[in-house]
């Protein structure tokens, strides 16, 4: 087994809200709990190069994007965003999401992408 508790998961401030991140030290999988309000990003998408998300919706709402659609987040729902896949958020309000990233998830691979003129399909 292996266990984080909440007191050693690492607060990061994003600008639309606060993710904790719990490290599980397993290069497979790990988890997070994010809470936000407003857009993040700010303007333009994100992307996680080498990593897969579940997303799981523990209250609030907010609007989940991708290049091609856009969905309404509400308590209880679940999306899957796929590694390499344009994402933003938008209209959260208090949206409180657990994130469980396979493989683990790193700063060094989620990158923000402002101009998706510029990317091949």
């Amino acid at each position: 087994m292996k266990y984080v508790p909440k007191s050693q998961a690492k607060k990061v401030d994003i600008g639309a809200g606060d993710v904790l991140e719990y490290n599980l030290g397993d290069p497979d999988i790990d988890g997070a709990v994010a809470t936000l309000n407003g857009n993040y990003p700010a303007s333009g998408f994100v992307v996680n190069e080498d990593v897969k998300e579940l997303l799981y919706v523990i209250s609030g709402r907010g609007k989940l994007i991708t290049r091609d659609e856009s969905v309404e987040l509400n308590q209880g729902d679940e999306a899957l965003i796929e590694k390499g896949e344009l994402f933003r958020y938008e209209d959260c309000e208090e949206l409180v999401l657990l994130a469980a990233c396979t493989p683990a998830w790193t700063a060094e691979q989620h990158k923000e992408v402002r101009d998706i003129n510029r990317l091949t399909p």
